[in-house]
């Protein structure tokens, strides 16, 4: 039996947003799907090879990697925004650079990353100094806190969990993180801070943060579903710290 049929609007009748996030990352996706509304928004995912050691050297590897991984999202998909999960890969790889490589992939209106979405929350909030807790080791970090400062934005407050490995970064307990956290504000001097890493589960514990420290509480994921929102002219389906309000 053949049927007659009639087609419909498509998903994202208010908003088509795009994510290419890593291979190693076990955590954005759910975090993505909590802060992005579900009423006509179609999320889609695709993922970029990438190593389970976080150096430099396997960051820079996932630039030749972009466009082809954005060549993987639905062709007929025309998206408001399209967001790279990796704060320090953009800091190695640019994020000029990371544009254009997904650019030559899919047609979006927008492309941004943690590390434009965490300057473009600083500048909305007005914060010119940063608590910056990192868990990567010193020459990433180090990379990273450098292009935060091109932004004009400082770090005059740092520590990190110096680790490697990226599955142990996805299992690092709320508990230590809200340590770690309240060690770095004991020391003052900042106007927020920011907890960097898109594989470190932040979501749950910002709002607990800052209720503890009193200033605002900042995330690679929670930064970029803002900027992701923002960009494609939509609100995030809840409240995630101050930023979000």
């Amino acid at each position: 039996m053949h049927f007659d049929y009639e087609l419909t609007d498509k998903l994202g009748t208010r908003a088509t947003i795009g994510l290419v996030t890593l291979q190693s990352d076990e955590t954005i996706e759910h975090d993505m799907r909590r802060m992005l509304p579900l009423d006509g928004v179609a999320f889609y995912v695709s993922r970029v090879e990438s190593a389970p050691e976080v150096t430099e050297e396997t960051l820079a590897r996932m630039e030749s990697h972009l466009t082809g991984s954005a060549r993987l999202f639905p062709l007929p998909a025309e998206f408001d925004a399209v967001g790279y999960g990796c704060t320090s890969g953009t800091s190695v790889i640019g994020a000029a650079r990371v544009a254009e490589m997904i650019v030559a992939g899919c047609r979006t209106a927008a492309v941004t990353e943690p590390l434009s979405a965490l300057i473009s929350a600083c500048e909305h909030l007005g914060v010119k100094r940063l608590a910056f807790l990192s868990p990567y080791v010193e020459e990433v970090s180090a990379t990273l806190r450098a292009a935060v400062n091109r932004a004009g934005i400082e770090t005059p407050v740092f520590g990190s969990f110096n680790e490697e490995s990226e599955d142990a970064v996805a299992r690092i307990a709320p508990q230590s993180i809200i340590a770690a956290a309240e060690a770095l504000a004991a020391k003052g001097g900042f106007d927020a801070l920011f907890m960097s890493c898109t594989n470190l589960r932040t979501l749950d514990v910002i709002e607990e943060i800052e209720d503890r420290i009193g200033v605002p509480v900042l995330s690679s994921n929670q930064v970029l579903g803002w900027h992701l929102c923002r960009l494609s002219g939509i609100s995030m389906a809840g409240r995630f710290g101050r930023l979000t309000a």
